[in-house]
């Protein structure tokens, strides 16, 4: 970004602020200056010059001796320009002096014999145009020995500032000047329009204005000026323009791009009477409809790309660029100036689409002042009646029909100094905010609210009001601490869990793989949960994974791809699921760390003692209670299992701690894995690592040797196939027993001679007493009870 030091003083008092202190100044508050140039230095040594006399050269019959007065003395200068002639006034490159066309340094020589000390210089070789036919005549009032630079009045210091992409107010000289404003507590002077005929009605016998997309244009104003004469702008504006590097192109054009840079609000000026119905529509395009930009290129358009319509087709890419169609030509008369509020990531997504990056674009991508929209239009609309004649149409068109709310933030002067590390008075805090525009709401002894203007969207809570006090204070005022003490107390490492989970698959032999967050989703069950990026890299990289599982199918799928067929992966990462339909800001969507482990194939070889075996669902089930028996405690831990209920398993295990799930396994189905190209049975398991940090945590303690005898005893039940053996292990459990310590599902039987509809399920019952050895009937007591109440629950046999 370019900013010019005779543009900023227009808004504020830099006189006695030499260069040097201003780029350091700004640097330390977060604008930093890259890069300086002086106008004045590029044409050090180039003066203006006196022909007196012309001679030709004795030995070349294109080149002339000219004899130059530079104001103190006489030069003797060789010239090989056809035009040169006795009495002009003329750019004269002294001795020393490096020319801007070709960077090489003027030096005295001998040319074909003749002492040569100086160039007289064409406009091109002064970097001024592309004309090198001769040299650059002056005005007759040009004074010999005057600079170039002052001769130009090219007087000025042009400032590279590098911006952050959380600063598109610095992206203006007014937004640079209110920084200045603060960091030097100069008064800032803003141009203000005059707004007193908005409420007239004589715009709309000119044009209106409909949003039919709202969501991508909240606010559209526009002002119309007729009766403009289409020319070259003063010259004031041109150096304005040029100082930056803008070429200028007309007034009514320069105009919109002197304010775009002095306010940071992309405007656009549209030929009126080449706008259909004199009406302008916002909306989406339509598919695969044509438009010719200003660049005159032709772009096919999609129902994504927001335009700028008439009342018959498409006149500007919103945000972006205008179209050929409506473009300020010579014969203009009539203009429409639009300054609107567009969403940033529309216009993202439309410039990215046409590899277009325009100035008006990129301030648009950043977020321009919503609040400022309609101020801009009426004094674009004064400046080109002051450059371009004509007249103001009174009355304003503004269509807003959802206001914008502004950000309220309360700041505690405690925290100030809590953050910062160094006090700062509670006046220079309320002063400081207000001179970066922030309005003062209310306030009291321990702290204040300010409303946030809609030119810096980067400001959201109370720690981004500190960093702009951190920034106007100054960075390098921050005081040296030359020693820090901190209280010695246990800290908890986050990571330690994650390292402990690594380390327990990987020392098992299963290989940790990671996967990109980023991928297309293919489970239909889970799109409407799924986070969409506006602009995807690629068709493959559309979307924010809810589950560790498409990645790990993925890579399942590319080694049977190439013969490896038995796999044991598991992977450590976060997932992302959207909770409402529209995301706004980070409460809108929940990002959780997952474990996910996936085996498939063979578990065992073919060997010459055993035949091969492949991987079932009971291999991931003992290594799913092998893993929490080792990062917490066996039995902490319920299980659940089911056939029904979840859109990715045939059947499944859900391990839960006090009614809360934090995991699940099973066996994936064979339609989620036909999507992945996957022939082979999966088993799956992933589990919550928060919610695994939580039970983590818990100690384990040493449990002294049984010393009396356990007793065993075996009961089979026949059931109906539909009662599940979980069922029965859980109301076993919850019985009020004393001596019962261990429940235990050995077998389930099914055969006709039991009957279609049942099944048989044996259980090994323990019971012991720590205290003392049991006697038969205090274990037959409660083993009759066991045995009764199942009965009685599941309408069960005691199988004989």
């Amino acid at each position: 970004m370019k900013i010019s030091r005779n543009w900023l003083s227009k808004y504020i008092n830099l006189s006695d602020i030499d260069i040097d202190t201003l780029s350091h100044t700004l640097t330390m508050a977060g604008l930093e200056v890259e890069d300086v140039v002086s106008e004045a230095k590029i044409y050090d040594n180039f003066v203006v010059g006196y022909v007196e006399e012309k001679i030709k050269h004795p030995n070349a019959n294109k080149l002339s001796l000219c004899k130059v007065f530079d104001g103190k003395e006489h030069k003797k200068i060789v010239c090989g320009a056809p035009n040169v002639e006795a009495g002009q006034k003329i750019v004269l490159a002294m001795v020393g002096a490096i020319v801007p066309d070709g960077g090489f340094e003027i030096k005295a020589a001998k040319i074909r014999g003749e002492e040569s000390f100086g160039m007289i210089c064409s406009q091109k070789e002064l970097g001024l145009s592309g004309d090198h036919s001769g040299i650059w005549v002056l005005p007759e009032d040009a004074v010999p020995g005057i600079s170039l630079a002052e001769f130009l009045g090219k007087t000025d210091d042009v400032l590279e500032i590098g911006i952050t992409p959380n600063r598109p107010d610095a992206l203006s000289h007014i937004g640079v000047a209110r920084d200045a404003s603060a960091l030097f507590n100069r008064t800032l002077c803003l141009p203000q329009a005059k707004s007193d005929d908005r409420d007239a009605k004589d715009i709309h016998a000119y044009a209106s204005v409909e949003i039919l997309d709202t969501e991508n244009c909240p606010r559209y104003a526009a002002k119309v000026v007729k009766g403009v004469t289409i020319g070259d702008s003063p010259d004031w504006m041109k150096k304005s323009l040029e100082a930056i590097g803008l070429r200028p192109i007309n007034n009514v054009v320069d105009a919109t791009n002197y304010i775009l840079h002095e306010t940071g609000q992309p405007l656009h000026a549209f030929d009126l009477d080449m706008v259909a119905g004199h009406k302008i529509i916002v909306k989406c395009a339509e598919t695969k409809q044509e438009f010719i930009t200003l660049d005159s290129k032709k772009r096919e358009l999609d129902e994504l790309c927001l335009m700028i319509c008439d009342g018959e087709k498409p006149v500007a890419l919103a945000g972006v660029m205008g179209g050929e169609n409506s473009e300020v030509t010579a014969n203009t008369k009539n203009i429409l100036i639009e300054s609107a509020y567009f969403n940033p990531s529309s216009v993202r997504r439309t410039a990215k689409k046409f590899g277009l990056s325009t100035d008006a674009s990129y301030r648009f991508e950043r977020g321009v002042d919503f609040e400022n929209t309609l101020n801009v239009a009426e004094h674009a609309a004064e400046l080109i009646v002051e450059i371009a004649g004509g007249e103001i149409v009174p009355g304003a068109i503004d269509v807003y029909p959802n206001k914008i709310e502004r950000k309220e933030v309360v700041l505690r002067y405690a925290r100030v100094e809590q953050v910062l590390g160094y006090p700062v008075t509670d006046t220079e805090v309320k002063n400081t905010l207000q001179k970066l525009g922030l309005e003062l709401i209310s306030e009291d002894e321990y702290s204040l609210k300010v409303r946030v203007p809609g030119f810096r969207p980067d400001i959201e809570r109370e720690i981004d009001l500190i960093e702009e006090i951190a920034r106007i204070y100054g960075y390098d005022n921050i005081p040296t601490i030359e020693s820090m003490t901190l209280p010695l107390a246990p800290v908890y490492d986050e990571t330690e869990l994650i390292d402990r989970i690594r380390g327990f698959w990987s020392g098992i032999g299963f290989n940790e793989i990671i996967t990109y967050p980023l991928m297309k989703t293919k489970i239909e069950e889970e799109k409407p949960k799924t986070i969409s990026l506006l602009n995807a890299q690629s068709s493959d990289m559309v979307d924010l994974r809810t589950s560790l599982l498409p990645g790990i199918l993925n890579t399942i799928s590319k080694n049977i791809a190439v013969g490896e067929k038995t796999l044991r992966i598991y992977e450590v990462g976060k997932t992302f699921v959207k909770k409402n339909k529209t995301i706004g800001s980070f409460a809108d969507f929940d990002e959780k760390e997952y474990l996910g482990v996936a085996i498939t194939g063979l578990a065992s070889k073919k060997e010459w003692y055993s035949n091969e075996k492949r991987f079932d669902f009971y291999h991931l089930k003992g290594l799913t209670e092998a893993f929490l028996q080792k990062i917490s405690l066996d039995n902490l831990y319920n299980d659940s299992y089911n056939h029904t209920g979840n859109n990715l398993f045939d059947y499944f295990l859900t391990k839960t701690l006090n009614s809360e799930a934090i995991g699940i396994c099973g066996k994936i189905k064979k339609d989620i894995l036909q999507k992945y190209d996957v022939d082979q049975e999966v088993f799956y398991l992933e589990f919550d690592v928060e919610l695994l940090q939580k039970t983590g945590k818990k100690d384990r303690k040493f449990t002294e040797l049984l010393k009396f005898p356990k007793v065993v005893r075996d009961a089979a039940f026949v059931v109906e196939k539909s009662v599940e053996a979980a069922g029965i292990e859980v109301f076993i459990k919850s019985l009020p027993l004393v001596f019962l310590k261990e429940v235990r599902l050995f077998d389930i039987f099914e055969h006709a001679s039991l009957g279609e509809t049942k099944k048989s399920l044996a259980w090994t019952m323990v019971f012991y007493n720590e205290a003392g050895t049991l006697k038969d009937e205090e274990v037959d007591n409660e083993f009759k009870t066991i045995i009764a109440k199942v009965i009685a629950e599941f309408n069960a046999e005691l199988r004989k």
